[in-house]
């Protein structure tokens, strides 16, 4: 019996474009999760998260066969359930569109939470701050947060200690809370397969 867990995402994906149903459930079990995560902390409604992630996985799932990414699968599903999101601010006005720069913000109308977040700046300050971590950390937090193998996992693969490895994570995180800040590292944390 293959095991799919062990394929990286873009085998997934075309294992997926081939028709291949076990790689869809893999896809579905590695980011139903996550997404809902994503989609919650943004929505802070749990029926509206789960409708997002449904409709993206049923619109996956039917047009697979057309499949054809120009970014990670990861990167994709993040898009495609952020564009979702913006479908349901826009709805109910929320979203506003600002000529003078051409870019989206999401404006989230709640006391707690009134900030405004943009997406694809906070993408490319992640991208630059991975990028600017010493090899042997950035190796290690790409394998743990782009292609989800466990601190055991990346110890075997990479000849080191559980600990050593333990420990190059932790230094990451605390690597980018340091370049991006307190109140951007939520953020980070909830943009991960985005950015890479």
């Amino acid at each position: 019996m293959i095991n799919y867990s062990k394929y990286s995402d873009s085998e997934l994906t075309n294992l997926l474009r081939d028709g291949d149903d076990a790689a869809f459930k893999e896809i579905y079990l590695r980011y139903d999760k996550l997404l809902y995560l994503y989609a919650y902390k943004k929505l802070r409604n749990k029926e509206e998260a789960k409708d997002v992630v449904q409709d993206i996985f049923t619109w996956l799932l039917n047009n697979r066969l057309e499949l054809n990414l120009k970014i990670t699968l990861s990167g994709y599903l993040y898009k495609a359930v952020l564009n979702k999101i913006f479908d349901i601010f826009k709805h109910k006005g929320i979203i506003r569109k600002y000529a003078d720069s051409g870019k989206h913000y999401i404006e989230v109308n709640n006391p707690e939470t009134d900030y405004l977040i943009r997406e694809k700046d906070i993408t490319i300050l992640i991208n630059k701050e991975i990028a600017a971590m010493p090899p042997k950390m950035r190796e290690i937090y790409l394998l743990k947060r782009k292609q989800f193998l466990s601190t055991k996992e990346i110890a075997g693969q990479l000849g080191l200690s559980e600990h050593t490895v333990s420990t190059q994570l932790k230094r990451a995180l605390k690597h980018l809370k340091v370049k991006l800040g307190i109140i951007s590292i939520t953020i980070i944390l909830l943009l991960l397969s985005v950015a890479y």
